[in-house]
């Protein structure tokens, strides 16, 4: 199969388009024969090895951790699948930006979704459902979701607003128009974010959810008046110096599936900024690597 692969950290020059052996699924995997993969940022971490203490990887090594296709091969003990079936899901760390990828837990995709939304929604999705879960009930309460024009916070918003919570997000002027298409009440980040929150919400804010990374947590520890009201799936360091959930996504087919209901409910539909293909992944990964995306970006295969 052809796969993008990087044979040493470094940058995306390091990314190369080459033929590799087909995987193979184990007891509970299946097999897809890959449409579209997303970029997630821990797609270029990997990459030029800013986690390579945390997560050292056997080089060389496919990026992508998401996916979606068709069901070409199945692993023994999988049932509730079958072959030619249209997925996404989740697989490990790396694998996913090929032809051919393994995934772990994965769910039908909506017919609402075309092939890039269903790409973008494996990682954001379950990342965002961890993150508000750890929140609590949603229903009647005023979410901030910081960073939520982003892959993540963009489905945090669209999930929040499903389950009743009034959701308040931040991103740049630019976004806001995507954010009230959202359901949020938007505002800009950065310096004054309290003071614009008490005319916004006088009420004030129950709980909030970090997306971005941007040094905020103390801000939102000090909005919220408690860090077990504030979620971060970003900023580790900083959430577990502060007392802040800390969240990492897992591969779960629960969640996968919960997501894909919203999507048949017309309530969570993953925002795509630009595809590409994949014989363009170094120009991908670039895009992915400047930040400020709007959604997610996507490689098709």
């Amino acid at each position: 199969m052809r796969a993008a692969l990087f044979h040493t950290y470094g940058g995306v020059e390091n990314l190369a388009i080459t033929q590799v052996p087909d995987p193979h699924p184990g007891p509970g995997e299946i097999r897809v024969r890959v449409a579209a993969a997303s970029v997630n940022p821990i797609d270029w971490k990997l990459r030029n090895g800013d986690l390579h203490q945390l997560i050292p990887l056997e080089l060389p090594a496919i990026p992508g951790r998401d996916a979606t296709g068709l069901v070409d091969e199945i692993g023994d003990d999988v049932q509730g699948v079958s072959i030619g079936d249209r997925v996404f899901g989740l697989g490990g760390v790396t694998g996913a930006t090929a032809e051919l990828v393994i995934l772990s837990a994965w769910a039908h995709v909506p017919d609402e979704w075309n092939d890039a939304q269903a790409a973008g929604a494996g990682l954001a999705s379950v990342t965002a459902m961890r993150g508000l879960n750890v929140l609590g009930p949603l229903a009647g309460r005023t979410l901030l979701v910081e960073g939520a024009a982003g892959g993540v916070g963009s489905a945090a918003v669209e999930i929040a607003v499903a389950q009743g919570a009034t959701v308040i997000g931040t991103a740049s002027e630019r976004n806001h128009e995507l954010l009230t298409s959202l359901g949020a009440v938007a505002t800009t980040y950065g310096l004054g974010l309290t003071q614009r929150l008490s005319l916004l919400v006088p009420h004030g804010v129950d709980i909030a959810l970090d997306t971005a990374a941007s040094g905020s947590l103390n801000d939102l520890v000090v909005i919220t008046g408690d860090p077990k009201r504030v979620a971060t799936v970003a900023d580790h360091t900083g959430g577990q110096r502060l007392g802040t959930h800390v969240v990492n996504a897992e591969n779960d087919s629960t969640l996968l599936s919960a997501a894909a209901q919203l999507g048949r409910q017309g309530r969570y539909t993953p925002r795509i900024e630009q595809t590409y293909p994949l014989e363009r992944i170094a120009e991908a990964h670039a895009h992915a690597e400047r930040g400020r995306t709007r959604g997610k970006i996507v490689i098709c295969i």
